[in-house]
Order: C-alpha cells, then structure tokens, then sequence
C-alpha cells in the first residue's frame, strides 16, 4: 500500500504543473511543494521531484530564449513600414499589410517553435505522469540538470 501511495504522489508532482492555467508560477510551485512535503518518504517520491522541477525550470530558459530571438525579428518588422522623417504622426504612419518582410517570417517561424514546444511540453508532462503511475522514473528529453 505504501508504494501506491508513492505512485501516486509522484504523478501528483508531475500533473501539478498543469496548476499553471490557474496560478501564476503554478508550473514551480505546485512540484515544488508537493516535492518538498514529500522528498523524504521515497527515493522514488524525490527523484520525480527533480525530474518535473528540473523540466519546468529548462522550459523556461527555452522560452525565454526563444522570446529574447524572437521579439527583434517582430520590432524590425513593424517598425519597417515606419516614416521616421515625417513628424505628422498620423498622416506620416505608413503600414504595407501587402508585402511583409522577411524578418517577419523568421519571427513568426519562432513563434511557431514555441507552440511546437508547448505542445511537447504537455505531451511530456502527460508521458511522465503515466510512467509514475505505472512506477517507472521518466526522464524528460532536453531537461538540464539543475537538481541533482
């Protein structure tokens, strides 16, 4: 009985990241305090600790990556189709809807990347929480080590 009740919280941990879509850092604090209350009950219990943290915390280096490569690429585009010679601020404004650049297709590409990765991102997190379930420890693919 002991170990399903360690299966069972280990799949906690991971689901509770979906605690996001509800509290802001919901994503960290949910594991963060199930993982802490729980760490010392299992070997078992911890190591999916670290995983999920350990996951959560590389998600959101990547993000902000991608975030920082991205927001340039959509300044320049927008700010393109700008006249900043002429000071008549309404009339001076002019915006090509026909014909975007190319940095804007980078940009968007980018973005596209971090859907693509949202959406591995909870494919992941769903994967980790049937491998718990079942007493398997999940390894999260491009996760860094920062709990150990």
């Amino acid at each position: 009985m002991q170990e399903k009740n360690h299966t069972n919280i280990a799949t906690f941990i991971h689901l509770s990241t979906f605690s996001r879509f509800l509290i802001p850092f919901g994503n960290f604090l949910g594991p963060l305090v199930l993982w802490i209350i729980n760490k010392d009950k299992s070997e078992f219990i911890d190591e999916n600790g670290k995983q999920a943290l350990n996951f959560q915390i590389s998600i959101l280096i990547y993000s902000l990556i991608i975030g920082l490569i991205t927001i340039p690429f959509f300044a320049f585009s927008i700010f393109n189709g700008f006249d900043f010679m002429n000071f008549d601020l309404f009339e001076g404004i002019h915006f090509n809807l026909s014909k975007p650049s190319p940095l804007f297709y980078i940009g968007g590409s980018l973005g596209f990347l971090a859907v693509i990765g949202f959406i591995l991102e909870i494919v992941f997190i769903i994967k980790a929480s049937i491998r718990a379930r079942d007493g398997v420890i999940f390894e999260y693919p491009l996760s860094i080590k920062f709990l150990k």
